[in-house]
């Protein structure tokens, strides 16, 4: 079973921070997990909330803030690590941060609040550009975005994502052809899911494991993998485990 760091080293470092995802490939992960938006001007940050909000010292949404604007504001609001103060990372820096790794890269498309026009298409050939396209695995909650990207290359990995009480079922992946399903990991608490998404070949990387109960149900559902906020703990269960 393979470790993603949610949001990069999640419980370490600010989210979606070029210094998470660092630590994250430091830590040994197999993989992370971000978010990505729309500004203003068109270019696409790295960020989870529509607004800056809860994560920066800043206020607004994402999308009416220009790149040369958001990147004035401290991502390290609660200053948990160095430097103390961090931008909000571009996804061409994340790329060129992770790219001499091994790292898979969730990219999640942000598009279920505000929907960003073009961004699945900006978005594909920013990876193509940086040569990961292999490495990369696209998801969302908007079906609609992760068949986009299909559309636009149909070799692309994609999953769709479930949480909030809402099930997603392994035939609506195969509908939209995504190869995988990201359930909140709650959502494992329904027995026919994992039976379903195995029967069809659905592979399943649920979110977020976050302690040793949900990690063994993950662990005996046969989960392909984990996405966590403490990757080192995840890490440390498993080795134990085998």
């Amino acid at each position: 079973m393979k470790i993603w760091g949610h949001r990069g080293a999640y419980s370490s470092a600010p989210e979606n921070t070029l210094s998470a995802f660092q630590l994250a490939a430091q830590m040994g992960a197999d993989g992370v997990e971000l978010d990505i938006q729309l500004t203003r001007d068109g270019e696409i940050v790295v960020i989870h909330d529509e607004t800056v909000d809860r994560t920066s010292n800043g206020q607004g949404w994402v999308k009416d803030f220009t790149l040369s604007e958001i990147k004035k504001l401290n991502f390290n609001k609660r200053g948990i690590a160095e430097p103390l103060h961090m931008e909000v990372p571009t996804l061409a820096e994340v790329l060129e941060l992770l790219k001499p790794t091994s790292l898979t890269v969730n990219i999640e498309l942000k598009t279920g609040v505000v929907y960003y026009e073009g961004i699945e298409r900006q978005a594909l050939q920013l990876v193509d550009q940086y040569g990961m396209a292999d490495r990369v695995v696209w998801s969302s909650f908007n079906h609609y975005s992760v068949q986009k990207i299909k559309q636009l290359e149909p070799s692309a990995g994609t999953a769709l994502l479930c949480g909030g009480g809402i099930l997603v079922t392994g035939e609506q992946c195969e509908k939209v052809g995504a190869e995988a399903l990201h359930p909140h990991v709650k959502m494992l608490r329904y027995p026919a899911l994992a039976e379903d998404c195995r029967k069809r070949g659905i592979l399943i990387r649920t979110w977020t494991v976050n302690s040793d109960e949900e990690l063994e149900l993950a662990m005996n559902l046969g989960v392909d993998t984990v996405i966590v906020n403490r990757i080192d703990w995840a890490k440390g269960v498993l080795a134990h485990g085998n």
